[in-house]
């Protein structure tokens, strides 16, 4: 007797199909991952709270305190205007997160299903929609960043729709290229013929199948946003006051870094390492979800 596909599905896919508890238990494995995980959900807590653990108002001024060394009274010192630096580091995570997370939603939601599409289909939908991410891609990531804010608007959530739109081809181009060997697959075969949609094939069989890879890519890019959108900030075209930004805290230092450089060695630092913790995580990711990679650390 024939078996069902999904019962054929199910055998073919064995392998591929981890539990989220067998995928963490590989994590915490990779220590360097592990606790760059830790350090990222920690940075997360601390964005959601900054609010009510900030230990005074950003942008309150003192101008007795002007340019203060860190101290007891001030933790990381004070900036030009006397405002407390700790506090606006604390709601600079606030933009920090919310910009890498909203930056990553667009190619999910966009990228990722065009991706699928073109690869799926193939033709001339792939042609032409390749063709267009080529020239996207050609384009410098920076540069093309520039200029849609320029184009959108100055200010923080124009500069987060334009390095949403700068990763979204990046992520149609790998979606469409996992979508070209899953497609080939028996169980997408028998998904066909027992009449099941595109929809349903997409969904049911296409983007679980893919969804390792874009995981790790999406690791990578929530670093890589967060950079991005700290460049456009020191650069004026990102966060304006009253929002604030690691990049604008480095900005408004920048003048002043032979006078008072703990204003711009604060900012910098948390910089740095959330660009290593994303990239960390993305690299013990990539060993998690594939057993057959070894370990990298």
């Amino acid at each position: 007797m024939c078996m069902p596909y999904w019962i054929r599905e199910s055998s073919i896919r064995g392998e591929l199909t981890m539990s989220f508890k067998t995928i963490f238990k590989r994590l915490m494995a990779e220590r360097l991952a592990f606790a760059s995980f830790i350090f990222l959900v920690m940075l997360v807590i601390v964005a959601l709270l900054a609010p009510h653990i900030q230990p005074y108002d950003p942008f309150k001024q003192d101008l007795t305190k002007v340019m203060q060394l860190p101290s007891a009274e001030h933790w990381l010192g004070t900036d030009g205007l006397g405002c407390d630096v700790l506090s606006k580091m604390l709601m600079g995570s606030q933009t920090a997160i919310k910009s890498a997370l909203f930056a990553i939603m667009i190619p999910l939601l966009v990228g990722v299903p065009l991706g699928v599409l073109s690869g799926y289909f193939g033709g001339v939908i792939d042609d032409v929609f390749m063709r267009i991410v080529d020239a996207i891609i050609a384009i410098p990531a920076l540069i093309l960043a520039l200029g849609i804010t320029s184009a959108l608007g100055v200010n923080l959530w124009n500069a987060m729709m334009a390095i949403g739109i700068v990763f979204t081809p990046k992520f149609a181009r790998l979606a469409r290229g996992q979508t070209l060997q899953v497609r080939l697959e028996p169980y997408v075969e028998a998904a066909k013929i027992s009449g099941a949609g595109f929809v349903w094939i997409m969904f049911r069989h296409i983007l679980p199948n893919i969804s390792p890879p874009i995981v790790v890519q999406a690791s990578f890019n929530l670093s890589m946003a967060i950079l991005t959108e700290t460049t456009l900030s020191f650069l004026g075209m990102g966060a304006q006051p009253p929002d604030v930004s690691w990049g604008n805290l480095i900005q408004q230092g920048y003048s002043l870094i032979y006078i008072n450089p703990w204003m711009i060695v604060y900012p910098g630092i948390a910089i740095m390492l959330t660009i290593l913790a994303g990239n960390f995580l993305g690299d013990g990711l990539r060993v998690a979800l594939d057993p057959k990679q070894q370990r990298i650390f």
